[in-house]
């Protein structure tokens, strides 16, 4: 078994590293094109960048350096030291739609953790009409995720992780349709290291490259567009562990920076909080604010997690006020249970 474990945990880093530097010079050469006068760029399959579970809109995303089963959308080596098999569904809400997500994680032993997830993100309904009102049809934008993760640990606290991901986007029409629809399919890589208690202090650094894949292409090579690509780097230090040796108490501050791959020079920053008191039964507290991320406004949220024996639930809320409809988004919801 050891033999088996050192031969997984050099796999896991192979494919790390081979995927990076296969995918790297490609992104590198490839120009960017920028959307009107705003030198912003043009990006594909923006969905992605949506958060996932209620413990990440709590702390503003700031998700790299946290373990945990919501790291397969975050950081995947998040969830190498899983030690029971584990389900989780998030639900959420904003201004592009209602996304749903279920992850089934399941523990390896030596050779580290596996998760299987899927996600559906709902962005409406648009009715078509002739010039004189009548209904036509119904044309409806639906996007699909599925998600293989592994990771592994390694020696000095290091844990490295693998997502693979199929992204789909399909607009279909029922009805009086001139074209039944079109999608673009993707195969997409996370990719992600985490270094805990460095130094021997109460410190876990992250690193994550997200969303690395092919453009995304409806039509031709010409009306592609690249995917949303980020490379992010974070800590989270447990204040905590200065004042208390006991497990059930923590206090842990995380920061992280996230770039764009391509353009860099807009980074956006995450600040986030969590206090948890407890351990079979625990009580937990979550607060963040957000500087700069795509797709969200700068603000604060905040968040509350309960967990009863093998049961764990989540609620978070963003305190933005949404500038069109002058509310805010509604709360997130998370449920989890361990078997």
């Amino acid at each position: 078994m050891n033999s088996l474990s050192r031969r997984w945990r050099a796999g896991v880093c192979a494919v790390f590293f081979t995927c990076a530097l296969q995918l790297l010079p490609g992104f590198g050469a490839r120009p960017v094109r920028a959307q009107g006068n705003s030198g912003a760029a043009v990006e594909g399959a923006l969905f992605l960048l949506l958060p996932v579970s209620a413990r990440a809109v709590a702390m503003a995303r700031a998700m790299t350096a946290l373990e945990g089963p919501e790291s397969v959308w975050w950081n995947p080596a998040g969830i190498s030291r899983v030690s029971e098999t584990r389900a989780q569904v998030h639900r959420g809400e904003d201004l592009a739609g209602e996304a749903t997500s279920l992850s089934l994680l399941v523990p390896g032993g030596s050779l580290g953790a596996f998760g299987l997830s899927y996600q559906l993100t709902d962005l409406g309904e648009i009715e078509r009409r002739d010039s004189q009102g009548n209904f036509l049809g119904t044309v409806f934008i639906r996007n699909h995720t599925g998600v293989v993760t592994l990771a592994s640990q390694f020696g000095a606290g290091v844990s490295a992780g693998l997502n693979l991901k199929l992204v789909q986007q399909r607009v279909t029409c029922r009805g009086q349709c001139d074209d039944p629809g079109i999608d673009a399919t993707n195969l997409v890589f996370d990719a992600g290291l985490q270094w805990r208690d460095v130094l021997g202090l109460p410190l876990t650094l992250g690193a994550a490259m997200v969303h690395v894949g092919s453009d995304v292409q409806f039509f031709n090579a010409e009306q592609s567009d690249p995917l949303p690509s980020r490379l992010r780097f974070a800590a989270a230090y447990d204040v905590a562990r200065h004042f208390v040796d006991s497990a059930p108490l923590s206090a842990v501050v995380a920061v992280e920076v996230e770039e764009r791959w391509r353009t860099s020079g807009s980074p956006a920053l995450y600040l986030g909080t969590e206090l948890a008191a407890g351990d079979v039964q625990a009580l937990v507290v979550r607060a963040g604010y957000v500087f700069g991320a795509d797709l969200q406004v700068d603000g604060a949220a905040v968040g509350v997690g309960l967990r009863y024996d093998r049961i764990d639930l989540g609620i978070s809320k963003s305190l933005v006020t949404n500038t069109t409809t002058g509310e805010t988004e509604p709360a997130y919801l998370t449920l989890g249970v361990a078997f």
